[in-house]
């Protein structure tokens, strides 16, 4: 018996319309799945794209908090920026802020996240859960709850670390105020860099330790030659992350509040000062969008190093 073929038209409209269907993995076809999309698409644009937009615009303009320039502000076009690069306070916080970055973020942060993760990886028991849930709660208690703990803990007077350390009427934050907000984000900040060493380890072979240990290597050796490379996209990405989110912290305001005399007045807190406390939101403005180029490049050298790497 013959089998029944359809049409040539039937059939086209059939491949026509099984590449529609398979346009995205979900089989909705582009029109459905953007309806499905288009909530967080407006979330996005509203909490993110649209207030970037508006600080790019602000960045040309002379807008003020009060004043005529409040009211009727002027397009200045380049000049916030090149009075920002031209402004002394300016690069002096870039330059702290670079120092809290590879303190904090790199040397801190990393180093000691995977320091903890290494030495507990074949940890089992109460112990091993009991550092893990002081470093992580470390990371979920609120910015302004932690440094008013750490506040009272350097307090000249009645410190702790002064009276543990027998040195009264020692001003940690007047004194060190950058070495205090370096010491504090780390030990806040470290949970992430915990937890993401401490799964990143757990998938490196043991057969693998195990035959550089038969070879005789050191525990460096075995860190070099067999840890890192199995784990080096883990740590590039948190590196990625760790000093973007550090580059842009103001918690340190809670401290110190950039002092004294500008000490500690990373971009953040400088930001802060310029844009609200002095009212110059143009110029702020400027600053952020300075600020938002260096996460950029930031973010384009991490990326295009992990695909190397890759």
């Amino acid at each position: 018996m013959a089998q029944a073929t359809s049409p040539p038209e039937t059939r086209g409209e059939a491949r026509a319309e099984a590449r529609a269907y398979s346009s995205d993995a979900a089989g909705l076809g582009r029109a459905r799945a953007g309806i499905f999309a288009a909530p967080a698409l407006l979330l996005v644009a509203a909490f993110l794209v649209f207030p970037a937009l508006w600080v790019l615009y602000l960045a040309l303009t002379n807008y003020r908090l009060t004043g005529v320039a409040a009211a009727e502000p002027e397009f200045v076009g380049l000049g916030n920026l090149l009075d920002a690069v031209a402004d002394p306070a300016f690069w002096n916080s870039t330059l702290l802020t670079t120092q809290f970055v590879l303190g904090s973020a790199v040397i801190g942060q990393v180093g000691l996240g995977f320091t903890i993760a290494w030495l507990l990886r074949d940890r089992l028991g109460p112990l091993k859960r009991l550092v893990e849930g002081l470093v992580i709660l470390a990371w979920i208690l609120p910015g302004a709850i932690v440094s008013f703990l750490w506040v009272a803990l350097l307090d000249r007077d009645g410190g702790t670390l002064n009276a543990l350390l027998g040195l009264p009427g020692f001003a940690w934050l007047l004194d060190h105020p950058m070495l205090s907000i370096i010491v504090f984000n780390t030990w806040r900040g470290t949970a992430f860099s915990m937890m993401l060493y401490g799964a990143a380890l757990a998938n490196v072979p043991p057969s693998h330790l195990e035959s550089a240990r038969l070879a005789g290597a050191s525990g460096w050796q075995q860190l070099r030659d067999v840890v890192f490379p199995h784990i080096r996209g883990h740590i590039l990405t948190n590196l990625l992350l760790i000093s973007l989110w550090t580059f842009n912290d103001f918690t340190p305001f809670l401290l110190t509040a950039g002092g004294p005399d500008g000490k500690s007045e990373v971009l953040a807190v400088h930001v802060y000062k310029v844009a609200l406390q002095s009212g110059e939101l143009g110029y702020g403005a400027a600053i952020s969008a300075i600020i938002l180029l260096i996460n950029l490049i930031v973010a384009v050298f991490y990326l295009r190093l992990l695909r190397s790497k890759r």
